[in-house]
């Protein structure tokens, strides 16, 4: 489990096929690895990886074909910019919101704006998703937690502080940019909850 806040920007170092998945090397910048370990997981860009080993400045991660399949992973190339968070541990502030680490579908960015010392963005939800996207609720993008705030169809716009522009990528998007998208977890366990296949009819009263 993760926060959402995020912690450092790190950068894909290199990127290796193995038979059709692939093996990346991260350069972890600013965040600090002397509490993790190998089979840690840590977040880049919202997606959970399993730390497969740990180097001098960094860690290593192994992504299977489905993560390439349904994240942004795909698009990655060396030199790309990632936001990075530790998985959560008893101790931590939760500043953001539960956050999973397990990516739901990929928005893209269609408008940026400034407004005041903020910049607002609009972007498109795949339209399965839409329906857990709910105003003043939350969402994750490539690991930050942030607020919704507005919502039309099965697009949805975010207002960005200076401060979360100068500590994520979030600085770096333009129209067109693709950006992994998190759900809440309240919103799609509500829905199950709410499937009147989902669980069986309560037993009769002896």
């Amino acid at each position: 489990m993760f926060t959402g806040i995020i912690e450092a920007i790190g950068t894909v170092e290199s990127i290796e096929e193995r038979g059709g998945d692939r093996r990346l090397r991260f350069a972890t910048g600013d965040l600090d690895l002397t509490d993790v370990q190998p089979g840690d997981s840590i977040a880049a860009n919202g997606c959970c990886l399993t730390a497969a080993a740990l180097t001098a400045n960094g860690f290593i991660a192994d992504l299977s074909t489905e993560t390439l399949a349904l994240t942004t992973t795909s698009d990655w190339q060396a030199g790309t910019r990632v936001n990075l968070e530790k998985s959560l541990t008893p101790q931590m502030r939760l500043g953001g919101h539960l956050v999973s680490g397990h990516i739901d579908g990929v928005a893209e960015v269609l408008s940026r704006e400034s407004s005041a010392r903020a910049e607002t963005f609009w972007l498109a939800a795949p339209p399965a998703l839409a329906r857990y996207i709910a105003r003043k609720g939350s969402v994750t993008i490539d690991g930050t937690s942030l607020t919704v705030n507005a919502v039309d169809g099965p697009r949805f716009c975010l207002t960005i502080i200076p401060h979360t522009l100068e500590k994520t990528i979030i600085a770096d998007y333009r129209p067109g940019t693709r950006v992994n998208l998190e759900v809440d977890l309240i919103a799609r366990y509500l829905e199950r909850l709410h499937q009147s296949d989902c669980a069986p009819p309560p037993e009769k009263p002896v």
